[in-house]
């Protein structure tokens, strides 16, 4: 299979350990050219350590990855010349001007000399900061500093691109106008590998794979992932008092799952007959009932059902 064939990013059977701990458990995925892969979990899940294995900075334990055709344990100095990577602390040097910071990034990166002044044109023009190339990086708002480093990240013209938590304290206006940015690069065929704690932000991606323990359990479209709940009824109960709804919701059969949201319960049950029986377990317990209504399942009703399921497989496994 030649380059262009293969994925832009593979990983098979991933495996990282640091003396007895493990933090990435046989993590195994691909990322195609002008895909979006979202790559999600809690802190400590094992996300950064599985990016630090693909951009080549750490040697897995075990397995094998790819990026660009490279292979990331034997051939790291190949990958790193072609992926950009972005994190949410933007990477830039706040004492140099914004083409000082483009033409900094380009001598590390061996873009030509005959090329420079063309990409340093294009990065300007598509972070808007066109007229602005003596300006001191550090009097720039959150969101410029977000655009010029993505186009710091880009001035190589990699084939694969990696954002860790690149939206992360900039307002709404901005992360909109960077993930314009992300939609047009995946259409010119970069593969985009990000992580990010904004589960709307997530709906965006192509595909998605949730992390959690250092093992990948669960990976697909957002449409994909939510279709768990297709053959049961989401419900969001409003009870009084609520951490005794909860107990009492745990233990009663008829319901799939059932975890806090805000100051509501979001409950799973297969059918009208499992939210009756909800209801009469809930009377039956002294909780007041205010309201039940049916609502349609979001990624965050995913991902924490997904978590409650490996967590209760692991206590399975050690009882």
């Amino acid at each position: 299979m030649g380059r262009e064939e293969r994925p832009a990013v593979m990983a098979e059977d991933l495996v990282k350990r640091f003396g007895d701990f493990t933090a990435v458990d046989g993590v195994s995925f691909s990322v195609a050219r002008g895909e979006i892969f979202g790559f999600l979990g809690p802190n400590g899940a094992g996300k950064s350590t599985t990016i630090r294995m693909l951009c080549g900075i750490l040697a897995p334990t075990s397995g094998r990855g790819e990026v660009a055709g490279f292979d990331i344990a034997t051939q790291s100095e190949q990958v790193k010349q072609h992926i950009g990577y972005m994190s949410q602390k933007f990477s830039l040097y706040e004492d140099l001007t914004v083409a000082e910071n483009i033409d900094f990034y380009a001598d590390v990166y061996g873009v030509p000399a005959a090329r420079v002044e063309e990409r340093r044109r294009w990065i300007l023009e598509m972070a808007g900061l066109a007229g602005r190339e003596r300006a001191l990086t550090a009097e720039l708002s959150a969101g410029w500093k977000q655009r010029l480093a993505l186009g710091c990240a880009l001035v190589h013209e990699p084939e694969a691109l990696f954002l860790d938590e690149p939206t992360s304290g900039v307002d709404p206006i901005s992360r909109r106008r960077f993930w314009d940015l992300i939609y047009t690069l995946a259409q010119r065929g970069v593969a985009i590998f990000v992580t990010t704690h904004y589960l709307d932000e997530a709906e965006h991606c192509d595909r998605l794979g949730l992390i959690y323990g250092g093992r990948l359990i669960a990976q697909g479209s957002p449409r994909r992932l939510k279709e768990r709940y297709g053959a049961g009824r989401l419900l969001e109960v409003r009870a009084e008092p609520l951490a005794e709804a909860l107990r009492i919701l745990e233990a009663e059969p008829a319901v799939k799952e059932a975890a806090v949201f805000g100051a509501a319960l979001h409950v799973v049950v297969a059918d009208e007959e499992g939210e009756r029986r909800m209801r009469r377990a809930l009377g039956a317990g002294g909780v007041a009932v205010e309201q039940v209504e049916q609502i349609v399942p979001s990624l965050e009703d995913v991902f924490v059902a997904l978590i409650e399921e490996a967590d209760r497989g692991r206590a399975g496994a050690d009882a």
